[in-house]
């Protein structure tokens, strides 16, 4: 498992030497820091969480290793970036990495103990962790909702395009062609 782990934090490392060129220009180009700032403050968290935890000393190992190598990431980021990008960059690593990681530990030092911190720190660790590695999938999503309503959609008509109207709905029509679709639904109280 830890060396899963260590080959997660160094699997961007094909990315930048795969695309060499851009360090050659001193460009990030179209790479997003997000990824990078993220996996900066999970790593962290889980680094607080194993030295919070007795005999999380493993965690805390791999963990602060993982904060070396993606601060070494975020630092290429912020020489790298366009100049543009450099102070959006600078302000979400200060945001996210320095403030949320900040908060997280002042409260959790002052408002929680013993185990209540210990699992209130995982919990944000491990939610974090769900985010990361489901953000791929956001992409997806809007599709897939779209493909589920259209698909219900031709059901539905499917079903009832040879429906015959009722009298029900002829009375209704008429009722429109008289006026009567201005009227409100909602008749106020006197």
């Amino acid at each position: 498992m830890e060396a899963m782990l260590v080959l997660f934090f160094l699997s961007p490392i094909a990315t930048f030497s795969e695309n060499n060129k851009r360090l050659k220009r001193r460009s990030t180009e179209d790479f997003e820091s997000l990824p990078y700032v993220c996996t900066l403050l999970n790593s962290s968290l889980w680094t607080y969480y194993g030295i919070t935890k007795p005999g999380g000393i493993l965690v805390a190992t791999f963990n602060g290793f993982g904060i070396f190598v993606e601060a070494v990431y975020v630092v290429l980021f912020l020489v790298y970036v366009p100049k543009n990008m450099k102070v959006k960059t600078g302000i979400l690593v200060g945001i996210v990495d320095v403030g949320f990681l900040t908060a997280a530990i002042v409260v959790t030092q002052l408002a929680l103990e013993g185990e209540t911190r210990i699992g209130a720190i995982g919990f944000m660790g491990c939610g974090l962790k769900i985010i990361i590695n489901g953000s791929p999938f956001a992409v997806m999503v809007p599709n897939g909702i779209g493909f589920l309503l259209g698909t219900a959609q031709l059901f539905l008509y499917a079903i009832y395009k040879n429906a015959k109207s009722s009298s029900n709905n002829s009375a209704i029509e008429g009722l429109m062609e008289q006026g009567w679709q201005k009227q409100p639904l909602i008749l106020p109280l006197h």
